[in-house]
């Protein structure tokens, strides 16, 4: 709430002003302004916020754009006011942008962190796009044990980020121990 005071307050009524000069029929200005902060309310960590004005005016572009879904029928006039609003409806902002990257980051350091051929199965099979089969051919294991791995890589990167991105190595060393089936065992004997 002191994010919202001291960053986003302040820019209301530029806010209000802009909405005005949009011409939006049949949408309240407080409806928009209202809606607008339950939704930055709601936003977690605003610490990636570096713009909280154009965040203030994308926010409202976003409610605005939830209102014209949720009515049966829209009139032309005002999609083609929705589109004098000036923003682009399906690119991201700056501040999302940076977020992604960094999500994405996150992402390729918890894939390179899987370990050995659960790591291997992973990014065969789900960055790099081959078939199960090839997979498996490719790391010399048998397409069930390609399945297995793949589930245990997904269940591996689904804790970590429920822990916040922190990678468990209890986890992967219980995998190898206590879940090996038996096609692992006969690989692992045989070398592969």
């Amino acid at each position: 709430m002191r994010w919202i005071a001291a960053h986003v307050i302040p820019h209301e009524a530029g806010l209000r002003r802009w909405l005005v000069s949009r011409r939006l029929p049949g949408i309240e200005i407080d409806d928009i302004v209202q809606e607008t902060y339950v939704r930055l309310i709601r936003v977690e960590d605003v610490g990636t916020i570096r713009d909280p004005r154009s965040y203030l005016r994308r926010a409202a572009y976003s409610v605005i754009v939830s209102h014209i879904r949720s009515e049966r029928v829209v009139p032309l006039q005002m999609m083609a006011d929705l589109n004098d609003l000036g923003l682009a409806a399906d690119e991201p902002g700056p501040e999302q942008q940076a977020v992604d990257r960094e999500e994405l980051l996150h992402l390729g350091e918890a894939i390179a962190a899987l370990p050995g051929k659960i790591g291997d199965v992973f990014r065969l099979r789900r960055v790099s796009g081959l078939p199960q089969r090839e997979v498996a051919k490719t790391l010399g294991l048998a397409e069930s044990t390609v399945e297995k791995h793949l589930k245990k890589a997904l269940t591996l990167l689904l804790d970590r980020f429920a822990r916040g991105g922190n990678m468990s190595c209890d986890a992967s060393m219980q995998y190898e121990g206590r879940t090996e089936s038996h096609d692992d065992a006969n690989e692992r004997r045989s070398g592969r």
